[in-house]
Order: structure tokens, then sequence, then C-alpha cells
């Protein structure tokens, strides 16, 4: 077993992750690309991103070795339904000098194994978006919410942001001077805090800079929405608050009520310790108490152990993933 290799990729929007594990544990290797999510770059763009993580991974690794690999992308059923892009993906598998065959995964389902080996579960993710989905038999069941930002992506970072700015707004319409977060979301968008003589030439140049910008931009507001809540900015606090419920409300309409199986918490919102991490933890054990809830992890890693599970020679594969991927709280 030690002489077989698994590869594992993680693919996002912004960065490319590549693993490459023997089935003992040992890590032989990492590799990074750039974003590699065909559908925001491009299948050809994206795939080169694959090949330069693969090769970071597999450098001083023989690639006869490896047995299987998976990649986890969102947008998967997209890629497996373009003819165009899974050859592009296909060519940049065999130009890393492999010849096993691989397996996409989406990008929650990846998540999810990197939190816990349980086979069914549950797994809400809160980024730039949001999206619940239910895991039964290591596959994407059902899913809720993932709408987008004009439909759906409650309590994400998007909502955050757009929430934050909405307040300021209101703020602005009452003549009220705005708090520490609207200061803050002040300045980010117009370069100051300072409010004009009448109020509402701010909320008109506001409106216009938010606006002549492309709406999922205003995500990048939502690390200012969560340093004031960490700061304890009532405003903040309150948002916090209203994201955790509204990411609860879309787990719950995939997972029934009282249900123990595991919870994986994944984005960039709710993996480390951040305020809307720890309300949603609290809400989660609120309305499902036996439920452990995890926290994803090593999504290359997790890829890799979902590749490895379908070799005949394993024959346990919870004990695996605590060999393969590292464990989180």
């Amino acid at each position: 077993m030690s002489d077989t290799v698994v590869v594992g990729l993680d693919v996002g929007g912004t960065s490319t992750r590549a693993a490459a594990l023997t089935l003992t544990g040992e890590r032989l290797g990492s590799g990074r690309g750039g974003g590699g999510n065909p559908t925001s770059h491009g299948a050809e763009r994206a795939a080169a991103e694959l090949l330069t993580a693969l090769r970071g991974a597999l450098a001083g690794v023989d690639p006869a070795r490896v047995r299987a690999g998976t990649i986890g992308l969102a947008g998967a059923a997209r890629l497996l339904a373009d003819p165009a892009g899974r050859a592009a993906f296909d060519r940049a598998w065999a130009q890393a000098g492999l010849r096993c065959p691989y397996a996409v995964h989406g990008d929650a389902l990846v998540a999810y194994a990197s939190g816990t080996a349980a086979a069914d579960g549950t797994v809400l993710i809160a980024g730039t978006g949001a999206i619940a989905a239910q895991v039964r038999d290591l596959r994407l069941d059902r899913v809720a919410d993932g709408h987008g930002w004009l439909l759906g992506d409650a309590g994400s970072g998007f909502w955050l942001g757009r929430e934050a700015v909405r307040h300021l707004l209101a703020d602005l319409d009452r003549g009220s001077a705005p708090g520490p977060l609207g200061a803050r979301v002040l300045t980010e968008l117009l370069g100051s805090a300072e409010v004009a003589p009448r109020p509402r030439d701010t909320v008109d140049t506001l409106v216009q800079a938010v606006t002549r910008q492309a709406p999922v931009e205003l995500a990048r507001l939502a690390p200012l929405v969560v340093t004031a809540a960490v700061e304890g900015e009532p405003a903040a606090v309150d948002l916090i608050g209203q994201a955790a419920a509204h990411l609860a409300e879309s787990a719950s309409r995939i997972r029934p009520a009282g249900a123990a199986a595991p919870i994986v918490l994944g984005g960039g919102l709710l993996t480390g310790d951040t305020p809307l991490a720890a309300a949603v933890r609290a809400e989660a054990r609120r309305r499902w108490p036996d439920a452990p809830v995890r926290t994803a992890g090593d999504g290359a890693a997790a890829a890799a152990w979902l590749a490895a599970r379908d070799l005949p020679e394993v024959t346990d594969p919870a004990a695996l993933h605590a060999l393969l991927v590292p464990a989180t709280a």
C-alpha cells in the first residue's frame, strides 16, 4: 500500500490545490495553481492551472504509481456535460504523466469529506455565495440555496455586504450619523467617512458607486462586517445573527429536525475563528443538538481520499480518512 499513490485536487475560483498521498498517509507532494473554475475562467485556462498544480504535487513522484484521482470543483456538472471542457481536463491529466482514471465531484462534496468520513450528513458553505447540501452515501443529494446574488445566497459574503450598505442608506435617509460599520463602508466605497451637508447627496453618490460595479463586488464588504462584529458594534452583531439564521434555515430545508448526522461548515466565512462561524455553530446546535458540527479542512487531501475509497485494497475507508485528511474541530 505504501507504493500506491492517489491524487486529489480542490479547484476554486481563485486557486487550485493538489496533493499526492500514499495509502499510508504520507504526503509526497503539494501543488498550487491559479483559479481553475472552468465556469469562471474557461476550460482551457482552468485546465492549465490544473496542470500547474498537478506538476507541483507530482514533482519527484513517478506518475505510474498514481492509481486514482479526484477533482473537486464548483460547476462539476457543467464540466461533465461539456465535451470540450472535459477534453481539456483530460489533456492536462495526460500531460502530467497520469494514466489512471479520475473522477469529478462538486466542491461541496469535497468540502464535506474534508470534515468527516461519515457517509451521510450535511455541508453548509458560506463564502461569496452560500449553499447547503445533503450528502447520502458520499454523493450530493438535495441542495438548498446557491441561487446566486440576485435570487438567494442568503447569509453569504455578498448578503452581508449588501445588508451593510442598506443599513447605512437607512441611517442616511433618517439623517442619522453613520455608526462605526457605516463609517467603514463609506470609507471603503467613497474613500471618506464624511457625510455631505445634504445627506441625500451622499446617498446618491453611494448608490452610484455600488451600481457602477459588478453586484458580486459587494462581498468585499463582508470582512468589514466581521471586524465590526468582533469589536461589538451592534449593527454588525445584528447582521451576523441574521446571516446565521438564514444559513441555518437553508440547511433546514434539506435536513430533518433532530437529525444526528454530522454537519460540516465550509467557505471562508465559516472556517476559522469568525463570529459568523460561531453564530452558525450555535444555531446548528440549537436545531440539531445531537449532531456533531465540524469544520471543512484540506480539500485536496479529501479529494484524494474520495479517489482512494474505490481501490480494492482499501477495506476501511474511515481509518484511511484519519490517515489522509488532517483532523478538524
